[in-house]
């Protein structure tokens, strides 16, 4: 493309979501059950009481464009927070990739859910390689300063967090497995229980008085509520069902 005078700017110029891949076919690291399940209860528990839902990007495995310089260079987190931008409405403008000269706000917070096959990169434990996209670590701390970045191990039950202080990550002391986020008035911790039918030990979602719910526990406390009022009308001589 011939340059203008004056220029125009990057937004117009540089590459968009729809002229960048969003899958290549063959690709290592794609999402397992327990990555695709994890992730739902994260998307499903994160209700900030800071932002509306409609100002907050919730992504999971969608590829994440960073350098301007290298337009094909990419990570995909396995879960991302973004604040302050657009969530889409119409089926049309759901996001390809999140493209960041395009979006201009970096993530707030990259959750990694620990593989065996990735472990040294997540953790920032391998070396760059000639000619070749940085790290994952390299690109959250040094490139994008992304502030927060938790990694949960599932094999060893451990969750790890850093925050980006200055130039450098440095790890967050975490009591009880919890981090506590005021920006949002919310938290990240360990949850041990049942979620789509499997148990185990999840990454989930906590406020101020208990653990986010999800939709079917929110239907499953409605029941109770009503009940226990219906329960209680019958104990008053009043048939709670001729009151519908």
């Amino acid at each position: 493309m011939y340059q203008t005078d004056p220029p125009r700017p990057p937004q117009e110029t540089m590459p968009t979501m729809y002229d960048l891949p969003s899958e290549l076919i063959g690709e290592s690291g794609l999402p397992d059950e327990f990555h695709c399940i994890q992730a739902d209860l994260l998307t499903e528990t994160c209700q900030p009481q800071t932002y509306a839902s409609e100002e907050i990007l919730l992504a999971s495995d969608l590829n994440l464009y960073y350098d301007p310089r290298h337009t094909l260079w990419y990570k995909r987190p396995d879960w991302y927070m973004v604040l302050g931008v657009p969530s889409a409405t119409q089926q049309q403008d759901l996001r390809l990739s999140y493209v960041i000269w395009q979006e201009g706000v970096v993530p707030f917070l990259v959750v990694e859910l620990l593989s065996p096959g990735t472990e040294q990169e997540d953790l920032g434990k391998t070396l760059r390689e000639v000619n070749q996209p940085p790290s994952k670590w390299e690109v959250y701390e040094r490139i994008l300063r992304v502030p927060y970045y938790l990694i949960y191990d599932r094999y060893e039950n451990h969750l790890r967090a850093f925050q980006l202080i200055g130039t450098r990550y440095e790890a967050i002391s975490l009591p009880e497995n919890r981090l506590w986020f005021q920006e949002l008035e919310l938290g990240l911790g360990l949850w041990q229980g049942s979620y789509q039918q499997t148990t185990g030990l999840w990454l989930r979602w906590y406020n101020a008085a208990s653990w986010v719910p999800t939709s079917k526990e929110k239907a499953e406390q409605e029941r109770q509520r009503a009940d226990r009022l219906a329960e209680y009308l019958r104990s008053q001589g009043i048939n709670p069902d001729s009151l519908s």
